[in-house]
């Protein structure tokens, strides 16, 4: 088996974001942001493992500024975890203001993406080397993640969701229970 270190598949990309980007109101489309998003994920896990990726899931974007029309972006990704064929990508979102060099974070986000070789099968990826705490740090916090989407997948599927588990939490929040709800066979 290979490992690499992450800064060996490490990508950023830096964009000037234009009108054609933008609401009405000059704030850049979220959805544009998370397109950019996708392929520098893309691009750093196909680098680090020498393999054509898809991406299987995005974990929990928040959009923490707005971006302005006419400021540069930079989206910085990484790797953070490796599987046995999937990679955690971690990716970074910067806008900065031409003019003052002023910048902000607006966006971080996890991709799990997966490697494939030439029939579309998954194909095995390098491992990663932790030299440092931020590495180790980051690769803990992911499988840490995939530990606590498992647990979640099988609380609330189907077949083993029950509601009076949650009636006392589902009281609390904006909602209204409709009395069809227990009158439903389990």
């Amino acid at each position: 088996m290979t490992y690499k270190h992450k800064e060996d598949s490490q990508i950023k990309l830096t964009e000037l974001m234009l009108p054609s980007h933008s609401n009405f109101s000059g704030k850049i489309h979220g959805g544009y942001i998370l397109n950019l998003m996708d392929q520098v994920a893309f691009a750093c896990a196909s680098k680090h493992s020498g393999h054509y990726c898809v991406t299987a899931s995005v974990n929990r974007v928040n959009f923490l500024n707005p971006i302005e029309v006419g400021e540069l972006v930079t989206l910085k990704a990484s790797v953070n975890y490796t599987g046995k064929t999937s990679m955690v990508i971690g990716v970074r979102v910067e806008a900065e203001k031409i003019k003052t060099g002023e910048t902000k974070h607006c966006n971080s986000s996890y991709f799990t993406m997966v490697a494939k070789d030439e029939n579309g099968n998954n194909a095995s990826v390098p491992g990663l080397i932790l030299d440092s705490m931020d590495s180790a740090r980051h690769f803990a916090r992911s499988i840490r993640h995939q530990e606590q989407a498992r647990k979640r997948d099988v609380t609330f599927s189907a077949e083993n969701f029950r509601l009076e588990d949650y009636l006392e939490d589902l009281k609390k929040h904006n909602n209204i229970l409709d009395e069809a709800l227990f009158s439903v066979d389990s």
